[in-house]
C-alpha cells in the first residue's frame, strides 16, 4: 500500500504523541525518585548507607525520656508518672513503676531519668518530676533502687525546685566522674537564672547522694552554670557537656556547658550581637552558643552518634525538635567545639519529637510527643 504525504504525516504525529507520553511518564518517575531521596539527605555522601524508619511501639502517652539500659531494653518515662521498659526487638512495654506523687500541669510531670553507670551492681534509677507541696508546684529529683522488677527505697536528692506550667527543664545525666547534672528551667520567672541563690535557670551538679561537690563554682552551692532558660537535651561526649536549650521567640541554642560560665538568659538571647548584649557578655563572662535557631525549632532531647552502623552520622549530635517536628543531625568539627554541617530528617512525618537514644549497636530510637497515640520509632540502615 502506498501512503500519501498526509497519511504519513498523521502516522508520524501519532508516534510522537505516544512517545511524548512515554517521556512524560519517565520524567514523573524520575522526579518522584528525586523527591523520595530527599527524605534521606545524606545518602549521596561517600560511604553513606540508606536509612529506614519504622514504628516500634505506639499507644504511648507523652513519653519524655528514652534511654538504653544495661538490660538491653529502652527505659522510658511518661509524663503522667509511668516508668517502663521497652523491648527493642518486639516493642513489648513492661511497666516498672508509677510515681503517684507526680502532678502534670501544662508541660510539667515526670520528666528526665538516668541510670547509674554501674547499674548491674548499683541498680539506682534517678528521676526528676513535678509535684504539689502545700498547694505550690515544685520539682524534685529522687533516687530509687531497682529490685524485683520494680522501684523501691526512694531517696530525695534535691527538692523544692520551683516548677510551673512551662519551663521546667529537666534532663539528668551522670558524668564520667560520677556527678549528677540536672538542667532546671526558669519556671516562668526570668529573675531566677541570674540569681546564684536560686536553683532555677541553672545547670546543677551534685554528688550521687545529693551532697554538693567541693569543687563546684561556689562552696555549698549546687549550681555549675547559670543563665539558662529551659534546657531539655543533654549529652556528655568528647570530654564536653552539650545541651539544647529552648529560646523565646528566637534563638534556640546548642551550648557547651563549662564550670561557672554564664549563658546569658534573659538579657542575652543567642549570640552576643547587640550593643546591650555585648556589654552584658563582657561584664558577666557569658559563653556564646555553638548554634542558634531563629525562628525557634523547640529543641529537645539530644545524644551523640559515633557508630559505624550509620557512617554518615559519625561525630554528630543527634537532636529532636517539637515545633519543627524533625531529627537534626549536626556534624561536629575535628575539635568537637563547633557544628560544621546540619541536616534534617523525618520532617513532620511523626509529629512532635521529644527524645532520642542510641543502642550499643548503633540503631537510633526517637519518641514522639503528640499526646495521642505517641510512638517510639527505630532508625537503622
Amino acid at each position: 500500500m502506498v501512503l500519501d504525504s498526509l497519511q504519513l504525516q498523521t502516522i508520524f504525529m501519532s508516534y510522537l504523541r505516544k512517545a511524548g507520553w512515554v517521556v512524560a511518564f519517565f520524567l514523573v518517575v524520575a522526579l518522584h525518585c528525586k523527591k523520595s531521596g530527599n527524605s534521606d539527605p545524606s545518602v549521596s555522601e561517600p560511604g553513606a548507607v540508606a536509612l529506614k524508619d519504622s514504628v516500634l511501639v505506639s499507644q504511648l502517652s507523652y513519653p519524655w525520656e528514652i534511654l538504653w539500659g544495661p538490660d538491653n531494653h529502652i527505659w522510658m518515662t511518661e509524663r503522667d508518672g509511668k516508668i517502663s521498659r521497652v523491648n527493642p526487638n518486639t516493642g513489648t512495654v513492661t511497666p516498672v513503676y508509677t510515681i503517684n506523687e507526680v502532678v502534670s500541669q501544662g508541660e510539667g510531670g515526670l520528666l528526665g531519668m538516668v541510670l547509674h553507670p554501674s547499674f548491674n551492681t548499683t541498680p539506682h534509677v534517678f528521676v526528676v518530676y513535678d509535684y504539689l507541696a502545700g498547694g505550690d508546684y515544685r520539682e524534685k529529683v529522687v533516687r530509687y533502687t531497682y529490685s524485683g522488677g520494680t522501684l523501691v527505697s526512694p531517696k530525695i536528692i534535691i527538692d523544692n525546685i520551683d516548677a510551673s506550667s512551662i519551663h521546667n527543664g529537666s534532663r539528668l545525666l551522670i558524668s564520667s566522674d560520677l556527678k549528677l547534672f540536672i538542667t532546671t528551667g526558669d519556671a516562668a520567672d526570668q529573675s531566677s537564672p541570674q540569681d546564684p541563690s536560686s536553683v532555677n535557670g541553672k545547670m546543677l551538679r551534685l554528688n550521687l547522694d545529693g551532697s554538693v561537690p567541693s569543687d563546684n563554682p561556689v562552696a555549698g552551692n549546687p549550681y555549675w552554670s547559670l543563665g539558662h532558660r529551659n534546657a531539655q537535651g543533654m549529652v556528655e561526649a568528647n570530654n564536653r557537656l552539650y545541651i539544647s536549650e529552648h529560646g523565646p521567640g528566637s534563638d534556640d541554642e546548642i551550648n557547651i556547658v563549662e564550670k561557672g560560665k554564664n549563658y546569658g538568659w534573659p538579657t542575652v538571647q543567642g549570640f552576643c550581637n547587640s550593643p546591650s548584649e555585648q556589654n552584658f557578655c563582657g561584664a558577666h563572662d557569658v559563653k556564646e552558643p555553638i548554634k542558634a535557631w531563629t525562628p525557634t525549632a523547640a529543641v529537645c532531647g539530644m545524644d551523640y552518634y559515633n557508630h559505624s552502623l550509620i557512617p554518615q552520622w559519625k561525630n554528630s549530635l543527634l537532636m529532636v525538635a517539637l515545633k519543627n517536628a524533625r531529627l537534626y543531625q549536626m556534624k561536629l568539627n575535628s575539635s568537637f567545639t563547633a557544628i560544621d554541617q546540619t541536616k534534617e530528617y523525618f520532617n513532620n512525618k511523626y509529629g512532635r519529637l521529644r527524645d532520642v537514644c542510641i543502642s550499643p549497636g548503633g540503631k537510633v530510637y526517637l519518641c514522639t510527643s503528640n499526646g495521642s497515640d505517641d510512638k517510639i520509632v527505630v532508625v537503622s540502615p
